[in-house]
């Protein structure tokens, strides 16, 4: 089983990242900064519909920085979701903004009300860590999924990725009479995968939400990875595969009921032709990420070591062994995409 033991420590944003990130229109000015909502006065934790602790708390402002706050959050989401058009702004309301305190990044979830039709929508507002961010833009260019976040300064600003909680799945919707058993353990293959190729760790069933998909004649599924700060951070392999997180295994034994190892080496396959065609079409944008990367600290030395050992062994190739750092492994990592060697044979 993977197991993470030590928390993740986060990593500045480097010189050669931002000028990154300004390239490709990652960064915007915003009127509040993640600081900034640190001056709440009191807080109370929130209970989901059911009562159980939902390890947010609530917070809540001083009445003369309330107003200036509410309006800010406000003009930030018109900038994510509407390229600045403050028109948008009249009908809306904060209805409410939460902290994490257990996350790696604090984080803060805002939750805004259309008054018109009650309808609401959430973003979230936290401390930039290159690691995260590196894990939100290889998310955006090699995976199915389009992911809108930008950064100002130290604060980093994403937009909510909807879905159903990992966790929450298992626990209620497993027995529906609906559930497609074959395309969901199908979809928790090619998802394994993505996470292993582009190093994304810790993906056990509360980093990541599921998405229900109708189709004209079956139900379809979308594993997305919802939590990025464990991006090429950890030392062993294991870290960077689903498959070994004991919070998964609900969908793990549903693989190994509905799946021959042949259909899991096809799924296998399958997700790496599309990586590669991914990597193809934004090849030039993802070669800007990895030199930024290259030349970044995401990591730990003993940390580095341990991981090109275990993929030089797992894929049989001994360049791994010449990777100086967590860039270069990434990027070796996405180079073993063109091989034609079937990796998954003895």
């Amino acid at each position: 089983m993977a197991i993470i033991s030590k928390k993740k420590i986060p990593f500045t944003i480097s010189q050669k990242l931002k000028t990154y990130l300004k390239k490709y229109k990652r960064t915007i000015a915003v009127p509040v900064e993640y600081e900034s909502l640190l001056r709440y006065d009191n807080s109370i934790p929130l209970y989901d519909n059911e009562g159980v602790d939902t390890l947010w708390e609530t917070v809540f402002y001083a009445q003369s920085d309330m107003n200036t706050i509410h309006h800010d959050l406000k003009q930030i989401y018109s900038e994510i979701k509407a390229d600045g058009d403050i028109s948008v702004m009249d009908h809306l309301m904060v209805d409410r903004v939460d902290i994490c305190q257990y996350g790696n990044t604090k984080p803060f979830r805002v939750r805004i009300v259309n008054r018109i039709n009650d309808n609401f929508d959430y973003f979230y507002i936290k401390n930039a860590d290159a690691s995260r961010i590196y894990g939100l833009e290889l998310e955006h260019l090699l995976s199915p999924n389009r992911i809108n976040y930008v950064v100002h300064k130290n604060t980093l600003i994403e937009e909510h990725i909807a879905g159903i909680p990992g966790d929450q799945f298992i626990k209620f919707h497993l027995k529906d009479k609906n559930l497609n058993e074959t395309r969901l353990a199908k979809e928790f293959v090619k998802f394994n995968e993505r996470c292993f190729v582009r190093l994304l760790g810790d993906m056990h069933s509360s980093n990541f939400v599921v998405n229900i998909i109708p189709d004209f004649e079956q139900i379809s599924y979308r594993l997305k990875a919802i939590d990025f700060d464990q991006q090429s951070y950890e030392g062993r392999k294991n870290i960077y595969l689903p498959q070994y997180f004991k919070q998964n295994n609900a969908l793990i034994n549903m693989g190994l009921k509905y799946m021959t190892p042949e259909s899991v080496r096809q799924y296998q396959k399958e997700e790496r032709s599309l990586i590669a065609n991914r990597l193809r079409v934004a090849r030039y944008r993802v070669a800007d990420l990895l030199n930024a990367m290259i030349d970044d600290t995401i990591s730990f030395p003993r940390h580095v070591a341990s991981l090109k050992a275990d993929l030089a062994d797992f894929y049989h190739e001994p360049k791994f062994l010449k990777c100086k750092n967590m860039g270069e492994i990434v990027k070796m990592s996405l180079w073993m995409v063109f091989k034609k060697t079937d990796m998954y044979n003895g």
